[in-house]
């Protein structure tokens, strides 16, 4: 979910680009993000760009497709996945441009640092939560319904 959808319910035009390359990084390392926890990386973009940062970034790909993959490929869509998850809308790009950037040979830039360095204390502050307050994360509930 786009920051800017999760903290302010705003949707962007790039809203979608930081979803498809959160599902570009879930494909390449065989991990979902929801469930990720590796050492110190609090989720998969920390890891990813740590990896990036590191320029280690093939340590990304999931074993089961590193023996097939064309790692230069790889590391491409690596390249276009972290430009995605960028914090700002206006530093991603426009899907029509990764479409274009994973058909073409076009040079990419470099990103820059994601946005996923939002700590939990930091989101309790925004949300303005207390310990008095439901703790789903979506403040919906289900009610099945019995028959008499």
């Amino acid at each position: 979910m786009a920051p800017e959808y999760a903290f302010d319910g705003r949707f962007s035009v790039k809203s979608d680009a930081f979803s498809y390359g959160i599902l570009l990084l879930e494909i390449i390392s065989g991990k979902r993000s929801r469930s990720f926890c590796h050492l110190n990386d609090q989720n998969l973009i920390a890891y990813a760009w740590r990896l990036w940062k590191e320029g280690n970034p093939e340590e990304l790909i999931d074993d089961a497709i590193r023996e097939t993959c064309i790692i230069s490929e790889v590391l491409r869509c690596i390249n276009i996945s972290l430009l995605c998850v960028q914090q700002h809308p206006n530093d991603r790009p426009t899907m029509s441009s990764v479409v274009m950037m994973l058909g073409c040979e076009i040079p990419l830039s470099q990103p820059k640092q994601p946005g996923f360095f939002v700590e939990n204390e930091a989101i309790a502050m925004k949300s303005g939560s207390s310990k008095d307050k439901s703790t789903s994360t979506n403040e919906l509930t289900i009610t099945l319904p019995d028959p008499r």
